[in-house]
């Protein structure tokens, strides 16, 4: 019972890990013992979140820069990560893209960078690594894939994103469709729903440019809970479905929003 939470020593893969909630599940991932590896679009961003990430919370954190929305890119990721490493025990698809414009001008361009980053990228990178995490799967430990999701793919969203509430929706269902075809390999794979987060993304949405250094106790107050959530808030929901903890928990997808699914 001591370990039911622990991670020490997991080898994880955290797509879009240099800013936002990739950021923060990375850090506690680090914090609790595992080997990260981060990915996401800029070079130099990526890879200085790692080098920050790894003095701060000690351990190891590999940066291997990748555009996922594309199957060029999502191969050389699966390459370089299979050239250093033998077995995945965790991936967390994260790395996710919005678009916003008025629906009368919304265009293909918007509609397809969205999908193509949120649903495509997810069930192609997932099924390139799956030599890996079947190598790391075993009965007593399966390996997991933590797909994450939105809010607004559960409940209508506030923003003029036409695409990307459907894409998150794509992303639920393509969970419970993975975890229902995997779980026999000993991979589990469920999702996260999050709500409001102090996060690049959401900054752009409420005005703040996508600068996260701005007072988000307005949209905090919004929120059922009195506040937007945290990096323990999400990195914990993360740990829980990575440990022994989670090991029976197959195909869901839990909301981590502050009660804001609840209240609508």
């Amino acid at each position: 019972m001591k370990d039911l939470f622990s991670i020490e020593g997991k080898i994880a893969l955290v797509t879009g890990g240099s800013r936002g909630i990739g950021e923060m599940i990375a850090a506690g991932f680090l914090a609790n013992g595992a080997k990260v590896y981060i990915s996401s679009r800029k070079a130099e961003v990526c890879d200085a979140t790692a080098e920050r990430l790894a003095n701060e919370y000690g351990g190891e954190c590999i940066s291997i820069p990748a555009d996922l929305s594309n199957l060029e890119g999502i191969g050389a990721l699966a390459k370089e990560l299979s050239a250093k490493e033998n077995s995945l025990d965790i991936l967390v698809n994260n790395a996710g893209a919005s678009w916003g414009e008025p629906i009368e001008e919304y265009s293909e361009l918007g509609w397809d960078k969205v999908m193509d980053t949120n649903v495509k990228g997810i069930f192609f990178l997932t099924q390139q690594l799956l030599p890996l995490l079947r190598e790391s799967g075993k009965s007593d430990n399966p390996s997991r894939v933590i797909n994450i999701g939105s809010i607004d793919g559960i409940k209508t969203g506030t923003f003029d994103a036409f695409s990307y509430g459907p894409s998150k929706a794509a992303v639920h269902h393509l969970t419970r469709v993975l975890a229902a075809r995997l779980i026999k390999d000993q991979i589990i794979v469920n999702a996260i729903a999050p709500g409001p987060f102090p996060t690049w993304m959401l900054s752009t949405g409420v005005g703040g440019g996508g600068d996260t250094d701005i007072d988000w106790s307005a949209v905090g107050q919004s929120n059922p809970s009195g506040r937007v959530g945290d990096a323990e808030d999400i990195a914990g929901l993360a740990i829980f479905l990575s440990s022994r903890a989670g090991a029976y928990t197959v195909g869901q997808t839990i909301a981590c929003d502050g009660g804001a699914v609840a209240s609508s």
